[in-house]
């Protein structure tokens, strides 16, 4: 049990840290990185010694839609009746009525998710009247390696490649 616990601190730690090693590989995708780092644990290579580091990285943000008043409301509505559904039914399993509690809490959450979104979006005055999910991506995918097996993991990089030149 102590050794797992001292195997997550150091991997906390690592992932903290500024990845270090040699570049053994670039690669446009990540897909295509991972299927290297695959393709090395296939032949018995210690991917241990291995890191996948997303370079050029940027924020994408994807406009998904027009946020109107009555997308807020229904939104607010929605959320605020699950809540009030999760709230009603605990109180409702624990008391002596299981209907009255759920309608009593449903309907306040659902006034309650109105206000909640209400507000904010009024307040913002017209300023983001759309929706949008936002992603980090990289322009570039590299392979970085312990010093000591670099060598081995580029040329079998290399080869790879090589036999398959749209990676």
């Amino acid at each position: 049990m102590a050794q797992n616990a001292r195997a997550n601190n150091k991997n906390r730690t690592l992932a903290r840290q500024r990845p270090s090693g040699w570049p053994v590989g670039s690669f446009e995708s990540y897909n295509d990185a991972q299927a290297a780092v695959d393709m090395l644990a296939d032949q018995d290579f210690p991917v241990d010694k291995l890191t996948i580091v997303g370079v050029d990285l940027m924020e994408v943000e994807n406009v998904t839609g027009r946020l109107t008043w009555g997308k807020v409301l229904v939104s607010g509505a929605l959320s605020g009746a699950w809540m009030g559904l999760f709230i009603g039914l605990i109180v409702g399993v624990f008391g002596e009525s299981l209907i009255e509690p759920i309608i009593w809490a449903v309907s306040f959450g659902i006034s309650f998710g109105i206000v909640m979104v209400a507000i904010p979006y009024a307040l913002a005055r017209g300023k983001r009247d759309f929706t949008s999910v936002s992603t980090i991506v990289a322009g570039r995918y590299d392979i970085l390696c312990d010093p000591a097996v670099a060598p081995r993991a580029r040329d079998q990089i290399a080869k790879m490649q090589a036999q398959n030149p749209t990676s």
